[in-house]
């Protein structure tokens, strides 16, 4: 693995999170996103990431310093790619929107460049055509909070070249990862395979007026003992990548169920700009949110 230079395409929270991570980790980083005012909140994002590695990594200010002077920040695709050995995209979780980027990425890249998508349940079998190079293309999935929680789930297709799918492999190392190989296809990979029902199922309660956000989350973490529950974690998700999961499956399937989740989430929470803990707002109030309080859990 000789990669030196990664591109990565789309710079929402998880985007900026890998591009981060990546530099941090000695990497030369180009972030790409569709204009420039996309790329100036990237920047305040990413800035403010230097004082979490501090916190939580012990890194000094020279350092995460060092980490954020690796990174550019690009609106012009051909430029963003220019000298990429690797893309990986973090655009939305709409199939129209990754197969159009595809297509002009395929067109302006490097012949050398490898291309991976961080989708979080759509397959990349669905966009290699697209690409213009399947056999330089596979999945490389992150989960959020990347420098804490770093897995790194690499998933081939079945037009994936064996070399590229070990380079890749090392390059999760090479960037702090535990590199997770998926030999096959899987809708959702393997933690979201997990993650994606269990969510559903919270969301689908709340949708039912089953019970309130509160007493759902309370409940999982009284009687499993986990520290957070499923709103609290979509919450950290983003409702905006959650509500597109959701709808997907509401316009693949028809199903009237997901359907009452993807509306109650765009009229209760997104149309009202409550996205999730990085606008202070989701499911619960941030930066003191009610499941972080001591009598949470009471009666």
């Amino acid at each position: 693995m000789e990669y030196k230079n990664i591109t990565v395409a789309g710079s929402g929270v998880l985007g900026s999170q890998i591009a981060y991570q990546t530099a941090f980790h000695g990497f030369n980083v180009s972030v790409y996103d569709i204009n420039d005012e996309a790329l100036n909140v990237a920047k305040e994002r990413i800035n403010k990431l230097k004082d979490v590695y501090k916190a939580d990594l012990n890194a000094t200010d020279a350092v995460v310093d060092s980490a954020f002077k690796r990174i550019s920040f690009n609106s012009d695709l051909a430029k963003a790619v220019k000298n990429a050995d690797l893309v990986i995209e973090a655009i939305p979780e709409v199939v129209s929107i990754k197969t159009d980027f595809y297509e002009k990425l395929g067109q302006v890249a490097p012949e050398k460049t490898v291309f991976a998508t961080n989708s979080s349940t759509l397959l990349p079998s669905q966009f290699a055509e697209a690409t213009g190079r399947p056999g330089k293309f596979l999945a490389l999935h992150f989960a959020n909070e990347i420098w804490k929680n770093n897995t790194a789930e690499v998933m081939k297709h079945p037009g994936t070249d064996e070399s590229v799918f070990n380079e890749v492999i090392e390059f999760a190392k090479a960037i702090g990862m535990v590199a997770l190989p998926l030999h096959k296809e899987q809708p959702g990979y393997i933690l979201n395979s997990l993650l994606v029902p269990f969510l559903d199922a919270a969301q689908t309660l709340l949708a039912r007026e089953v019970a309130d956000v509160e007493t759902i989350d309370k409940t999982w973490m009284i009687g499993t003992g986990a520290p957070l529950g499923p709103f609290a974690i979509l919450d950290i998700v983003g409702v905006t990548t959650a509500y597109h999961i959701v709808s997907a499956k509401a316009q693949a399937t028809g199903n009237p169920e997901a359907q009452k989740v993807a509306d109650l989430m765009k009229e209760n929470y997104i149309d009202k700009g409550k996205l999730g803990r990085e606008t202070g707002e989701g499911f619960y109030k941030y930066p003191n949110p009610a499941f972080a309080q001591p009598d949470f859990l009471k009666g």
